[in-house]
């Protein structure tokens, strides 16, 4: 799981509200293309590297200040802090070895998928250019 994983999703809704009617049209019929772009470049960084990345949840505690709330003898409400230890959730990356046949094999299917994809795309981008012409000034 990445980080800021909420943060991470809820930008692209964000920023899809804020796009134009080509832009839109534009990320909806170009996602696969995109998407086996970023599948590529990962693949290819792993051969260059001789390893992945991965990433893994880890709980640890630690010592922080917990604010009790308790009534005095008037009835005012009255804080306090004391030592506590909470619970965090901290992301690890670690390394991961490959196999770099497999890994080879995945990133020539990638690189073919991506040719076949590209034509398709611009193929898209016209089609959307073509519905929705940019206004001039």
């Amino acid at each position: 799981m990445r980080r800021n994983t909420a943060f991470a999703l809820s930008v692209p809704l964000l920023l899809a509200a804020c796009a134009t009617p080509l832009q839109q049209c534009i990320g909806r019929n170009t996602d696969e293309y995109r998407t086996v772009s970023r599948l590529l470049a990962v693949v290819e960084g792993n051969l260059a590297r001789g390893y992945a990345w991965e990433e893994r949840e880890v709980v640890r505690d630690r010592l922080t200040q917990c604010r009790d709330l308790y009534r005095d003898k008037e009835g005012n409400v009255q804080v306090s802090y004391r030592p506590c230890w909470q619970d965090y959730v901290d992301t690890q990356r670690y390394r991961v070895p490959i196999d770099p046949a497999a890994e080879t094999r995945k990133r020539d299917n990638l690189a073919a998928r991506k040719t076949a994809l590209a034509t398709q795309a611009a193929a898209a981008v016209r089609a959307c250019k073509a519905a929705y012409p940019e206004k001039q000034g």
